[in-house]
């Protein structure tokens, strides 16, 4: 993949804005009025509107995905706001609501379908950019840390490694994921099978309401509030500014394998008997499973030495054939780093690595998601290995459930796919956005990600049919907004797939919360009027 300069970045932005549609004329008062507003109550150098050198490279700074920077229809917003204080934010919420302008919120940008910094709708809208608020404050003693919401993985990671080297944290694989999106999410990781979801560690937390009111720890939010935020969706119900969570004990050094099997080297039955095998391991030992080119990668995490996986893995999986020179054994942190980064971690330094926010813009992605509860066929799973991609490039990441997963109940956290579940599964497809001739191509989208999605239907959960809110998906539907208000109707459509049973719930707390809808995006909770 080309790494793209700060001048590609650039003009990438100017191309990005120029295919936009703008706010109409009609708008342009109430837009001026609330800039007017939000610069009386923050700092200049905070505000960032379209005339600003630095709006469009900010725009674009945690953007991954190049469909994003791509001719659409897509909006950008009225000005982006990054916060260093509450002040500041909850001056946003309240000039937002006084003029008419709404607010999507953005912590890291790894939002699949760019709701969090971009409308698909025709209208006014600002970004406030949570990426200053990143300062987290370990406390090893108490084995809990305060978070800022616009921390990444990384950041956190890092510090947990440095203040408390036997701690650790429970959340996802990318270091430049945002916290304040995996959380409001759930946050699966390679450790929820011993310690559950990033969300299920979640202590405390402060937020700004809808009415621009500071509402510092869960007891000034309520019991409601503070269930419906770990789990229940980004940009429904305020904007998170910080998080305490409690940290996890792991050991001195943990182990990693990476061992590939082609298909003719038996991947096929390997990922078969993975199913079963994987979700009824040892809580300390996760094992996943990448498909790709006709070939699975197993990857694992292990909370003890080399030894301890080889013999687990010997007795419960003998197919792998994992053996001593397929391990590594490293601290968690070093894991944190390699898993995602390989071989480059042993070459650059930790800070360098997990520290770095600047990302590049990426191929064209989609992202799909299910959830598994009776395995699949031997034969399910060759016609998956040789299904053929065309002109995308398509994996799947399987990561095993049981564990702490399966003792949590349902209704605990918005978060619902717990008992039962043997795995999950994400789709992902790449693709290049242009044509041979170089011209655009963006909305030409291969059909391997839609062929397999709908050749997994019958094996994956029904009725309906789940995924995780993290992979959020638009094909699912989007709110329809009637009397200034999305619909319960139309948000439940996609809205059970991520939360079952909880989403009526979630509706309910939305109407106590915020009843106008102020904090509002294609898939945010609607009301439940």
């Amino acid at each position: 993949m080309a790494v793209a300069t700060p001048i590609t970045l650039v003009l990438t932005a100017c191309f990005f804005l120029a295919c936009f549609n703008l706010p109409s004329p009609s708008l342009a008062s109430s837009s001026s009025d609330f800039l007017r507003c939000l610069s009386t109550n923050v700092p200049s150098e905070l505000l960032l509107t379209p005339g600003s050198p630095s709006f469009k490279p900010l725009l674009v700074s945690s953007i991954r995905n190049a469909k994003f920077v791509a001719p659409a229809t897509a909006r950008p917003p009225l000005c982006i706001l990054t916060p260093t204080k509450a002040s500041h934010v909850q001056a946003a919420v309240r000039c937002g609501r006084r003029h008419g302008v709404r607010l999507r919120v953005r912590s890291g940008g790894h939002d699949n379908e760019g709701l969090s910094y971009l409308s698909q709708r025709p209208e006014v809208f600002a970004v406030v950019d949570l990426a200053k608020l990143h300062t987290v404050r370990v406390d090893p003693r108490e084995a809990t840390a305060w978070v800022g919401s616009g921390t990444t993985l990384g950041e956190l990671y890092y510090a947990i490694g440095k203040a408390a080297p036997g701690l650790a944290f429970p959340a996802g694989v990318c270091p430049t994921v945002g916290v304040g999106g995996l959380f409001t999410g759930g946050g699966q990781g390679l450790l929820m099978r011993k310690y559950g979801l990033s969300a299920d560690n979640i202590l405390d937390a402060t937020i700004v309401d809808a009415d621009g009111n500071l509402l510092q720890g869960k007891k000034a939010m309520g019991d409601d509030l503070f269930w419906a935020i770990r789990g229940g969706g980004g940009g429904s119900f305020g904007i998170v500014l910080s998080w305490k969570v409690r940290l996890v004990p792991v050991p001195p050094r943990v182990t990693f394998f990476n061992v590939t099997k082609t298909m003719a080297q038996g991947a096929v039955d390997a990922v078969t008997k993975w199913q079963t095998v994987a979700p009824a391991l040892p809580d300390d030992l996760t094992v996943r499973v990448v498909v790709q080119q006709r070939q699975a990668n197993f990857q694992s995490l292990y909370l003890g030495n080399c030894s301890g996986v080889v013999s687990t893995l010997r007795d419960r999986f003998p197919e792998l054939g994992v053996k001593y020179g397929d391990c590594r054994e490293m601290s968690w942190l070093q894991y944190t780093a390699y898993l995602y980064f390989g071989d480059a971690s042993n070459k650059i330094p930790l800070e360098v690595l997990l520290l770095n926010r600047t990302m590049t813009i990426g191929p064209f992605v989609k992202n799909k998601s299910d959830y598994v509860r009776k395995a699949l066929t031997n034969n399910t799973w060759h016609n998956i290995f040789t299904m053929p991609s065309g002109a995308a490039r398509g994996e799947l990441i399987l990561e095993p459930h049981g564990g702490r997963m399966a003792k949590i109940a349902d209704a605990d956290t918005p978060f619902p796919h717990r008992s039962g579940v043997l795995y999950n599964i994400q789709y992902v497809q790449f693709w290049n956005g242009t044509t041979a001739a170089g011209t655009n191509n963006s909305s030409i989208m291969p059909n391997w990600i839609n062929n397999m999605y709908d050749y997994m239907a019958p094996f994956v959960t029904k009725n309906p049919r789940a995924a995780y809110s993290n992979y959020r998906d638009l094909d699912f539907g989007v709110n329809k907004v009637v009397g200034g208000v999305s619909t319960y109707e139309s948000g439940k459509v996609w809205g059970e797939r991520y939360f079952g049973a909880n989403f009526r719930r979630l509706a309910m707390i939305k109407r106590k919360v915020d009843p106008t809808d102020y904090f509002r995006n294609e898939q945010s909770v609607p009301p439940l009027l």
